[in-house]
């Protein structure tokens, strides 16, 4: 590991100058040369200096997470796995709080909070007046009190339709399930099933006949979507589904009525979890970038418990549509 002793040596300055130039320090008296030689060493031998991160105690992360559906519970895992290995590297000391323990659980002296699973309007309420320093993932329940990072699903159903009509696919179909409302807990539209709506539509494709709403995000909903498409005579070019865990189970499906994948029924989902490239044919989805999100969200906690953040902010995670043998 390059030192700040290696770039003195380098220079042929005291280690003590070279400290103080790479941390900006005005008060030292150095030439210009010298400033650029030791900038030069360090870019030079790869030197990166350590970050001491400030110490934020008492903060916990609310694991609300579905449970039971394998592949589904994958994803929310590793977003628990690499939100805790992130918090720890950056100096934050947080618990894991779950849904089965409740709020009830929260210790009185609470910093701040990351919370994922779904949340109703009272346990907000709860939360708000407990601790307001709070981050949400995948969901932004309250973006009037709390901060949130979520993948944008949005664009990448927009993203998806859009290639499936350059392709030439006119009779576009769609697998998603219900989100719920935060207010009265009743089964609502989820975003992706919103913006496949208005997305066929601005092509003048949408046809309900190839829309299937299921109960849950799981293989056996999208294995019985699959096998109602066939048997109904429901069967589109290309179908947009809103999860792998679904797209594993229409996969099945359509492997079971002996259809062929992707020269009858196009298939392109959303997640790219770990699965993904194993299935037959191996499924094209959109890769969610779980690190970028973890890391956005500890530094909109940060900025709230260090910086006094006041202004609440949703940040819209980019992803990148990962091709394989299913398109």
């Amino acid at each position: 590991m390059a030192t700040v002793k290696e770039i003195a040596k380098m220079v042929g300055v005291s280690s003590a100058a070279v400290s103080r130039v790479l941390n900006y320090d005005e008060g030292i008296s150095v030439s210009q040369e010298t400033r650029e030689a030791i900038f030069a060493a360090a870019k030079e031998i790869g030197y990166q200096k350590k970050i001491v991160y400030p110490k934020i105690e008492n903060a916990a992360f609310l694991f609300w997470a579905p449970q039971g559906e394998e592949l589904e519970d994958m994803y929310y895992r590793a977003i628990y796995k690499e939100l805790m290995a992130q918090a720890k590297k950056v100096n934050i000391h947080m618990s894991v709080i779950t849904k089965e323990q409740g709020l009830e659980a929260l210790p009185d002296d609470l910093t701040a909070f990351a919370a994922v699973g779904w949340f109703g309007r009272e346990e907000l309420n709860r939360l708000y007046e407990k601790c307001p320093n709070g981050v949400f993932i995948d969901a932004s329940p309250d973006e009037k009190h709390f901060d949130a990072v979520r993948p944008n699903l949005d664009s990448f159903v927009t993203q998806i339709v859009d290639y499936f009509v350059e392709k030439g696919h006119r009779k576009i179909g769609f697998i998603g399930g219900t989100d719920r409302n935060v207010d009265t807990g009743l089964p609502s539209m989820d975003v992706r099933e919103w913006s496949f709506r208005q997305s066929v539509q601005y092509y003048g494709c949408l046809c309900e006949d190839y829309i299937f709403i299921t109960e849950k995000y799981s293989v056996a909903e999208g294995y019985r979507a699959g096998i109602e498409m066939v048997e109904k005579d429901r069967l589109p070019s290309a179908v947009c589904v809103a999860s792998d865990t679904l797209a594993v189970g229409l996969l099945q499906a359509l492997h079971e009525k002996g259809i062929r994948i992707p020269e009858q029924t196009a298939v392109f989902s959303i997640n790219d979890v770990s699965v993904a490239q194993y299935v037959s044919p191996p499924l094209t989805s959109f890769h969610i970038d779980v690190p970028i999100i973890c890391e956005s969200a500890l530094d909109l906690l940060r900025s709230r418990v260090l910086n006094g953040q006041k202004v609440t902010k949703v940040i819209f995670v980019n992803g990148i549509p990962v091709f394989r043998k299913s398109c």
